[in-house]
């Protein structure tokens, strides 16, 4: 007797349903996993999602791991997370040196940390390029950079329809909106697909016209250059420039706060990188900025920038002659 092979397709009742079957989303790749690549592992397993990240060595595998559960702790006492949501979170989290780990990823989000524009455009072309050799053309590949244009990134590949920017403004889990850039080549089913992953996640799409700088860092860079110029020519204390955002505009935390939170040293990229494109002077870096990198002053991530944090993340502004 010959067997019948029945599609669920058949028992669909309208085409969507099945549009909605293929946008599914299981398993989710990350190239780095330093600060921001950890955050989207963490804040993607959450929501039920496997995940795997890619690193260059052992050793950095083993720091990742010691790092997101530190994240993970300080959500538990800052955040209402438990124990047991700690463990389900790292049991779904998945490792690998090689990029083979990505084969049956539905979406891959590059996260490495930017360096001078022209070597991060070429080191990022690659990883794309290493990425498409071992995922379906079915796979989303996604930059989380804000700065650099996806259309260069993907120009390399053999199905660049698929490239899109993917920013998550904050990994905190009231952040509800991620701005998603496409490109000359982004198809509409790789922006639907990538929409769908962004619901998963419990967030908001901004859509964005492929522009350096989307729409947050191209408000930010200003706002905090604007902050320190204020703060430079002595007309108000930081705390009293931050209190004016946060009390008189809403703002959670004020543009100093903020700084600190984002890292000095990945504002001074932003800096460059839209100055570079535009040349406007709005966007050149504070030389407060540039003295705080400097100084290795980056702020929360290693406890010390425009305030000084302890190890339960409370904070004091840091006493310097900020006039010039």
């Amino acid at each position: 007797m010959d067997t019948i092979v029945e599609k669920i397709e058949d028992y669909s009742l309208n085409k969507e349903n099945v549009t909605k079957c293929k946008k599914s989303i299981s398993k989710v790749g990350i190239i780095g996993a330093g600060m921001v690549g950890r955050s989207i592992a963490r804040m993607v397993s959450r929501n039920g999602l496997d995940v795997v990240f890619i690193e260059l060595s052992a050793d950095r595998i083993k720091n990742a791991y010691e790092e997101l559960s530190k994240d993970l702790d300080s959500m538990i006492a800052h955040w209402g997370m438990t124990e047991s949501e700690k463990r389900a979170i790292i049991s779904r989290i998945s490792s690998s040196t090689e990029c083979n780990a990505l084969i049956d990823c539905d979406i891959v989000i590059e996260a490495i940390k930017s360096k001078r524009r022209e070597e991060i455009v070429d080191d990022r072309k690659k990883i794309f390029k290493k990425i498409e050799n071992v995922v379906s053309k079915d796979t989303i590949i996604a930059t989380n950079s804000t700065t650099q244009v996806i259309t260069e990134m993907a120009s390399g590949l053999n199905y660049p329809e698929r490239c899109l920017s993917l920013h998550f403004i904050s990994m905190e889990p009231d952040a509800r909106m991620v701005e998603v850039v496409k490109g000359i080549h982004t198809s509409k089913e790789a922006y639907d697909k990538t929409k769908y992953f962004a619901e998963l996640l419990n967030k908001e799409v901004i859509p964005i016209k492929e522009y350096p700088g989307v729409i947050s860092t191209r408000l930010f860079v200003p706002l905090i250059n604007e902050a320190c110029q204020i703060l430079m020519q002595g007309i108000s204390e930081m705390t009293d420039i931050d209190k004016t955002m946060k009390i008189g505009f809403g703002t959670r935390l004020g543009p100093f706060e903020m700084a600190d939170k984002i890292g000095l040293d990945k504002i001074l990229r932003w800096a460059e990188n839209l100055y570079d494109e535009f040349g406007d002077l709005k966007y050149k870096a504070s030389p407060l900025i540039k003295k705080h990198v400097r100084a290795n002053h980056l702020g929360r991530v290693n406890g010390k920038g425009f305030y000084e944090y302890d190890d339960q993340g409370n904070k004091t502004p840091v006493k310097h002659h900020y006039n010039y």
